[in-house]
């Protein structure tokens, strides 16, 4: 029975050093997981029960468990390098079969989709207008022009039109000679406004429907009333008969004796672009009424110098595709060259009960079998699910210190099997030679 013994011996330590093998060759492969071989020992079945003097008959290879421990994180040039720090596998779509895998080395295919190398499709949650949807699809990246938005165009965000804050001098005096329009009703001439009629000006870039940038300028009177300023308004150096109708002031600021403002904000303007378009000799086809608040939120009147503390709008111009970036969360994002960014998709996470009851298909992908447990896929950082790195990449887990210990372990293991099926043949041979 020595022979079996040792032959099961030869076999299981075989397998031991494949296995070792297998975890030295890939030491340097992205995302990938060290096996660890489980043995066990094997006795003989007896109908009569067993006698506390039974001889086991051997070993025998139980599992080869990969060890689904956080691999180190380098960092790579490229956008779409993805490594997890924590929990969870990548969701791929491989011609309709669904894959797993925590190789995140990935890039654009032809058609836009995030795949791996081979070809297998990154999935994750589809986003329609800025909301992250519950459908998984494959993730597809958009080249198109980033649509230009018109300043005071998104009514459904948070802030839309203008915001200015500011504080205007409550040392000033009314001027001289009080702002005049720089011609009669219709005169929409460009022309310079005389500094002799205003207090303080500045100005900011807004953006017409089809994205055309234009120059938007405030000029604040301080009138003879108390706390009062009146607001004008002037779009590409033209007059403002173009604004609200034509002359006067597009509103007027009222602040109280602490200098803070009580009245006058928000104010609406209205402006005529293709007037404004006509006074330069262009026709460019944007919407001609383009109307739009102002708010003038939180702008003080103090014995300080005047001075803008922020002015912005909400609009602007078409932009072409430049680059990639994901977030922490798994937010793919397309920034273009106007500066916005548009989210694309989201990548997801999956986590099964028992990793280790996945098969693997070879190529850093894992398969669902019944002994890992269904699928369950949802954000990243969600109920112990890692979060993402970009620019990075997951390297192998496997301490290539201890596999060369191992192979010299198993290879003594071997030896010693070798050893035992020797021994046994020389008592065979002394068995033959008896006569």
């Amino acid at each position: 029975m020595a022979f079996q013994q040792a032959l099961s011996g030869l076999n299981v330590s075989s397998k031991a050093i494949d296995a070792t093998s297998h975890n030295i060759a890939n030491s340097s492969t992205v995302g990938y997981k060290a096996g660890v071989a489980h043995f066990a020992d094997v006795y003989a079945a007896a109908l009569n029960g067993t006698g506390a003097n039974q001889i086991g008959i051997g070993a025998n290879l139980m599992a080869i468990q990969q060890q689904f421990t956080q691999g180190n994180i380098s960092t790579t040039n490229n956008p779409l390098d993805i490594a997890i720090n924590g929990g969870g596998f990548f969701r791929m779509d491989n011609n309709g079969a669904v894959t797993y895998t925590r190789n995140g080395q990935f890039h654009l295919d032809k058609s836009g989709y995030i795949v791996n190398d081979q070809g297998c499709v990154l999935t994750g949650y589809s986003i329609i207008n800025g909301m992250v949807t519950r459908s998984i699809v494959p993730l597809q990246v958009s080249a198109a022009y980033l649509t230009p938005q018109a300043t005071g165009m998104n009514s459904s965000a948070s802030f839309n039109g203008i915001k200015a804050n500011l504080n205007l001098d409550s040392r000033f005096t009314p001027p001289a000679s009080p702002w005049v329009d720089g011609g009669a009703p219709g005169d929409l001439n460009s022309f310079t406004p005389d500094p002799t009629t205003y207090n303080y000006s500045t100005g900011l870039t807004i953006f017409d429907t089809l994205g055309n940038p234009h120059v938007f300028s405030f000029y604040f009177v301080k009138t003879g009333g108390v706390g009062e300023w009146d607001v004008y308004a002037t779009v590409d150096g033209t007059t403002n008969q173009n604004i609200n109708g034509g002359g006067g002031p597009v509103g007027t600021l009222t602040f109280d004796t602490n200098g803070r403002l009580v009245s006058g904000s928000p104010m609406t303007v209205a402006i005529n672009m293709d007037d404004v378009m006509t006074s330069q000799g262009l026709v460019n086809g944007a919407l001609g009424l383009q109307s739009f608040p102002i708010d003038f939120g939180g702008s003080t009147q103090y014995g300080n110098a005047v001075g803008t503390n922020s002015l912005e709008q909400d609009g602007y111009a078409a932009g072409v595709f430049v680059s990639l970036s994901v977030t922490e969360d798994g937010i793919v994002k397309g920034n273009y060259s106007n500066g916005k960014s548009l989210d694309q998709g989201q990548v997801v996470l999956t986590t099964f009960a028992n990793p280790n009851g996945l098969r693997s298909i070879g190529n850093n992908q894992w398969i669902e079998t019944s002994d890992s447990g269904p699928a369950l896929t949802d954000s990243p950082l969600t109920s112990g699910r890692g979060l993402l790195h970009a620019f990075s990449v997951e390297e192998s887990n496997v301490d290539l210190t201890a596999e060369l210990v191992n192979l010299i372990t198993f290879q003594r293991n071997y030896q010693a099997n070798a050893q035992s099926i020797k021994t046994q043949d020389q008592v065979m041979q002394t068995l033959v030679n008896l006569r």
